[in-house]
């Protein structure tokens, strides 16, 4: 799949599986990619992964995904920063998901970071992109995605308006986050249940009256099953770092009992 055929599934609101990448180790993330995800996010904000890391990881899901389903490479950057954006892009991502977005104003700065003029500010200088999203303006914004995470309580007040923004994509949000946004003491607090779960909620419908993509972050696969039936139209599945260790101490477990 091209970076152009994501973004016409994407925004066509079909549905998308994906997995999360936080360790710089891009010969564990060439074999991530060749399982068949749609996509594959580097984490460039939590994750342990400099701009080097980002630029290997990238190249590494085009390998993978060119010996599977053409799995695409995304980034999570690190700030709402043209920079970031801009150099992700430049890396050859075929999409960014933008941190804390807080109101549409923010929305509308991640997109001009992400578009050339007139459309945007971001820079030209495709150093790896141009070998596979094209160095023509109009091309790269065909082909690759702005997506606004909703995960702070200023967020999902300003959902609506953010997801009217022109040229925004879709919205992703960021369950741990969101579950403190709604008033509870740590990620997965279950005394917030019912106001965390009203809030993925409405993400999720308000995405679809405006027309754009919604995703979310889940811990597995039937979570991201579950969240795909309730109106998400992409979910990403935990992440290699939490994989790593559950497998690890699952053995550990059978091997001492």
């Amino acid at each position: 799949m091209s970076s152009k055929d994501f973004a016409d599934r994407l925004r066509d609101r079909q549905p998308l599986v994906g997995y999360w990448v936080m360790l710089d180790a891009p010969a564990a993330t060439e074999r991530i990619s060749r399982v068949g995800y749609d996509y594959v996010v580097l984490d460039g904000q939590h994750g342990l992964i400099g701009y080097q890391g980002l630029l290997n990881g990238l190249m590494a899901i085009d390998a993978g995904g060119a010996l599977g389903n053409g799995t695409v490479g995304l980034v999570r950057v690190e700030a709402n920063n043209p920079t970031p954006i801009g150099r992700a892009l430049d890396a050859g991502a075929a999409g960014v998901i933008v941190p804390l977005v807080d109101t549409a104003d923010d929305a509308a700065q991640a997109v001009r970071g992400a578009r050339y003029p007139p459309a945007g500010i971001r820079s030209f200088g495709p150093a790896r992109s141009e070998l596979r999203v094209g160095p023509v303006p109009a091309e790269a914004a065909a082909a690759t995605v702005v997506l606004a995470m909703i995960e702070t309580a200023l967020g999902l007040e300003n959902v609506a308006e953010i997801c009217a923004t022109p040229g925004l994509d879709g919205v992703y949000v960021g369950p741990s986050d969101l579950r403190l946004a709604v008033g509870g003491r740590f990620p997965g607090d279950p005394a917030v249940a019912g106001p965390f779960e009203a809030a993925v909620e409405l993400i999720a419908q308000t995405a679809q009256k405006a027309g754009i993509a919604a995703g979310i972050h889940t811990p597995d696969g039937e979570t991201a099953q579950r969240m795909l039936a309730a109106g998400y139209t992409f979910a990403t599945v935990a992440s290699d770092l939490s994989h790593l260790e559950g497998v690890a101490s699952a053995h550990l477990a059978i091997a001492r009992a």
